[in-house]
């Protein structure tokens, strides 16, 4: 399974449906997440200035054992067909912003489903790692 930022982002804020995207996390047997994914929430998390809840994001990557990956030129390839298809100002319903992309790219290529927050990438041709 692939991870998108908006589901980590999701637990570690503790947001009302945290619990379904924890769920998910427990029960993969294999957790990906891009590298550009990575540094998306991170930059989320740590620009709060909590060290406590940065802090939080490393033990979750860790606890979950989940992989980060390098960005690949085919991953990049796929990210900028994603921008053109699906991104923000494309007129496509999803609206990709930078950092989706770089989750549609490693979902795509791996062919995994993706674990994501909100109504974007429904509009597009990932699958999901929950029903929705």
């Amino acid at each position: 399974m692939i991870v998108d930022s908006s589901a980590l982002v999701a637990i570690l804020r503790r947001e009302e449906d945290a619990e379904r995207y924890a769920r998910a996390l427990a029960a993969s047997a294999r957790t990906r997440l891009s590298a550009a994914t990575y540094l998306e929430v991170a930059i989320v998390i740590d620009g709060h200035r909590e060290p406590v809840l940065s802090r939080t994001l490393d033990a979750l990557l860790q606890t979950a054992a989940i992989e980060i990956v390098d960005l690949t030129a085919r991953q990049a390839e796929i990210a900028r067909q994603a921008h053109r298809d699906f991104g923000r100002g494309s007129g496509h319903p999803a609206k990709l912003n930078y950092g989706d992309c770089f989750s549609y790219a490693l979902a795509i290529e791996t062919g995994e489903p993706l674990l994501y927050k909100g109504d974007d990438f429904v509009h597009t041709d990932v699958r999901s790692a929950v029903p929705r």
